[in-house]
């Protein structure tokens, strides 16, 4: 059975957290949270989250043992992007699009 959790607007942009995503795709849970407690990043720190979130779901709603989960899917979509404008000469004004992004995360049991 997989158990799924969600964090949706995270205010990272996609494309930063993508890589620590295929970091820990297909790990088991412990090491995929020793991996990113060691990541020195605040992206590393709020995927962390997630898989922990993702856990707790599998251990409180469906009695599963947190020892025996694996990251079977990790991935994030682009999410709306805030959009501020700034002042350029002649009157104009120039976008800036402040990216974020959705990240879910599935966990299984692994196969014995």
């Amino acid at each position: 059975m997989e158990v799924k959790a969600i964090a949706k607007d995270t205010g990272f942009p996609a494309s930063k957290v993508r890589p620590l995503a295929d970091m820990v795709r297909g790990k088991t849970v412990e090491d995929a949270l020793n991996l990113l407690q060691y990541t020195r990043t605040p992206k590393a720190k709020y995927l962390a989250k997630v898989v922990k979130s993702a856990v707790a779901n599998a251990e409180n709603n469906f009695q599963m043992d947190p020892a025996d989960l694996k990251v079977v899917k990790i991935y994030v979509d682009t999410a709306r992007a805030a959009r501020r404008y700034r002042p350029r000469s002649r009157g104009r004004a120039s976008p800036i699009l402040k990216n974020s992004s959705h990240i879910t995360v599935i966990v299984a049991e692994q196969e014995a």
